[in-house]
């Protein structure tokens, strides 16, 4: 009904699943009550003034309500992985142009699933090599039209990876390398972080909120451990 009712509104189901959250946490309705999250959504559907706060996301609905603990970078809401649990997707989340988008760079490729390599999911080492490599991968894929599914199959499969070239090869008229495609993908990246430059973000803007550094996460009980400074370096190739 939640997702239906989202689809209907015209509101992203990830940011609306988060704003219900922080508004929850503000005491507007208890954790848990299903109804009430529908009656939420349907707020926004009405166009009421409660309805309009939380139709402008999480990040607005916290400011609106005084509330510290709320999951956004760059005013975008995190999606399932919670950056303490999966710290590379701490990674991606913090440093993606988009805000915190999962797509952009899938470390529980990595860190959960094994596909592509194992990087221990709550330890900081790797992370970053992990984040930068995947974000660079992922705006290549995006660019050329292919599904970002295709990733899990390129990561464990060199001959699958050099299909894609291949394709991209075939339909450009061109003879690309897998370098090209990692040129690309870093070209992207660029030009993306180049636009966010000039619209006034900084170094600052590619940051998680301070409650994932201070607040443990159960069971592992465990924080976001990568230095800010490391965060600096996603992009230094």
């Amino acid at each position: 009904m939640m997702d239906r009712l989202d689809d209907d509104f015209g509101i992203d189901t990830i940011e609306m699943g988060a704003t219900i959250a922080v508004a929850m946490d503000a005491g507007i309705a208890k954790f848990g009550d299903a109804e009430a999250a529908i009656n939420l959504i349907k707020e926004v559907g009405k166009g009421t003034h409660l309805g309009r706060i939380l139709g402008n996301g999480a990040g607005l609905t916290g400011k609106v309500f005084g509330i510290e603990r709320v999951p956004v970078v760059k005013n975008q809401s995190m999606p399932a992985y919670d950056p303490r649990a999966v710290q590379g997707m701490g990674v991606t989340y913090a440093t993606t142009t988009m805000g915190a988008d999962h797509t952009a760079g899938y470390a529980v490729t990595a860190n959960v699933l094994g596909v592509g390599g194992n990087v221990n999911a709550l330890k900081p080492e790797g992370q970053i090599e992990l984040s930068r490599n995947l974000q660079i991968a992922t705006a290549a894929i995006d660019a050329s039209g292919m599904c970002l599914f295709i990733a899990f199959a390129i990561l464990d499969q060199p001959e699958t990876f050099q299909s894609l070239v291949d394709i991209l090869s075939a339909f450009t008229g061109q003879n690309l390398t897998g370098d090209d495609v990692v040129a690309l993908g870093k070209s992207i990246l660029t030009n993306e972080r180049d636009f966010n430059a000039r619209a006034g973000f900084t170094s600052k803007d590619d940051r998680l909120p301070e409650y994932f550094k201070k607040e443990s996460l159960a069971p592992h009980n465990v924080t976001f451990q990568v230095k800010d400074e490391d965060l600096d370096q996603v992009f230094n190739w």
